[in-house]
């Protein structure tokens, strides 16, 4: 029987020639990642051990990132307390303000992970770099304080979903819509523990950016990871943003799937997740009349710059609908400073959006746009959970970049086209 790319990459890393689902491994570690949340108990945990320094100094990334700026004392004491450990332990690849970024945004952009890696994270969005063809998961502080000392990890070997994607998306159909039409139809538990394999002759059509958007929402589906196909796109990403060698994985022909999808991406619309799950989906042809108080443009899901070029393209020379809050989240400072130079911060501040530092900010509810009771958001970030941005009783919708910038022009859910038809 042959193995699907996730699979390969978790038999290379445990030097098996071949592994099957269900099988527990232990395997060599290329990357492990914490954030100013999770690494403080990671810490904790790793001084237990005894352990006096991590495994490789180059294979450790800290990127304080979700209550940063510091909102509050603890938040302060947290950063302190694993800044304090980065340098203990000469951590090289630690980030922070000034040359900080949302890490599923900035661990990519430093050359960090390449195609066939096996990276895992203290956090849940980990699965984001499978847009390069690596195998990258969530885990906990525990595990990653046992990562950082030895250089491995448990794992049960997942199966797999093929999801074939076909033709070419339309008008302002993007990568965001495509994950969220998919979460849409196999549900927030579809892909329990399962690998989420992007393949097929569409992905041609979809940009890095895009796929990072799909790959970071694999784990609203439930899933241990997304990966995608290495192509000539991923290529030149790779060629653009690292020196390192790899090797990219193909699933063999014979490769075992629990299910096969067939996605015609001609035929998709803007979509929208309602609250409070990730798959209470509608097109954007049947959301109704929804008023929103507030837009978020960013995050780890979709704060790149294709993302912001977007939104500024919508918003330029237009005004932010009286009474709307638009806060716009730059993944990095590179792509803030890119933004910049192109013109886009000062289209969207002129529209009547903020343009913050890169931060987590409102996405897990941490700071920077909470919603007060009975207030909604639309946002490009990638969880709607019930108090998920605020009080329990406000409302989260998750859409795309150009529906959330032309729903600022007009104070409720809106179509692109009906804005930029006009």
């Amino acid at each position: 029987m042959g193995m699907t790319m996730t699979q390969k990459i978790l038999a290379q890393h445990a030097g098996l020639e071949t592994v099957v689902a269900g099988q527990l491994i232990e395997a060599n570690l290329d990357l492990v990642l914490g954030n100013d949340i999770t690494t403080p108990v990671a810490v904790k945990e790793f001084q237990k051990t005894g352990t006096t320094k991590v495994y490789d100094t180059s294979k450790v990334a800290i990127v304080p990132d979700h209550f940063t700026p510091n909102k509050d004392i603890k938040a302060a004491e947290q950063c302190k307390m694993i800044r304090d450990f980065a340098l203990k332990m000469n951590v090289e690849n630690y980030f922070e303000i000034g040359e900080m970024g949302i890490e599923h945004c900035l661990i990519p952009e430093k050359g960090l992970v390449v195609p066939g890696d096996l990276v895992i994270g203290a956090d849940s969005h980990t699965c984001t770099y499978g847009a390069l063809g690596a195998f990258s998961t969530g885990i906990g502080s525990t595990d990653m304080a046992a990562g950082m000392a030895t250089g491995k990890c448990w794992f049960k070997v997942p199966s797999a979903l093929k999801f074939v994607l076909k033709g070419k998306p339309q008008g302002w159909v993007s990568g965001k819509d495509v994950i969220l039409h998919i979460i849409g139809m196999i549900g927030v538990d579809g892909a329990l523990y399962k690998s989420m394999e992007f393949v097929g002759e569409g992905l041609q059509h979809l940009s890095m950016d895009e796929r990072f958007t799909m790959a970071n929402m694999a784990i609203e589906a439930g899933a241990k990871n997304g990966i995608f196909t290495v192509d000539e796109q991923t290529l030149q990403y790779v060629k653009e943003h690292y020196a390192k060698a790899y090797t990219g994985y193909e699933a063999d022909a014979d490769a075992e799937y629990d299910e096969v999808f067939e996605i015609d991406l001609g035929a998709l619309r803007p979509t929208v997740s309602f609250p409070h799950l990730p798959d209470n989906t509608r097109t954007i042809d049947n959301v109704g009349d929804v008023a929103v108080d507030q837009v978020v443009i960013g995050s780890c899901t979709n704060g790149r710059m294709t993302d912001l070029r977007v939104a500024a393209e919508i918003l330029k020379g237009k005004k932010v609908k009286k009474g709307v809050r638009v806060i716009v989240f730059p993944g990095t400072q590179r792509i803030y400073l890119q933004a910049i130079k192109e013109g886009l911060v000062e289209q969207l501040v002129e529209a009547g959006a903020v343009v913050s530092t890169p931060t987590c900010g409102p996405c897990l509810g941490g700071h920077m746009g909470i919603l007060a009771k009975g207030e909604r958001a639309i946002a490009t970030t990638n969880r709607n959970f019930v108090g998920r941005m605020g009080h329990t009783e406000s409302e989260v919708y998750l859409a795309s970049p150009a529906v959330a910038a032309a729903s600022a022009l007009t104070g409720k859910i809106t179509d692109p086209d009906t804005i930029m038809k006009k």
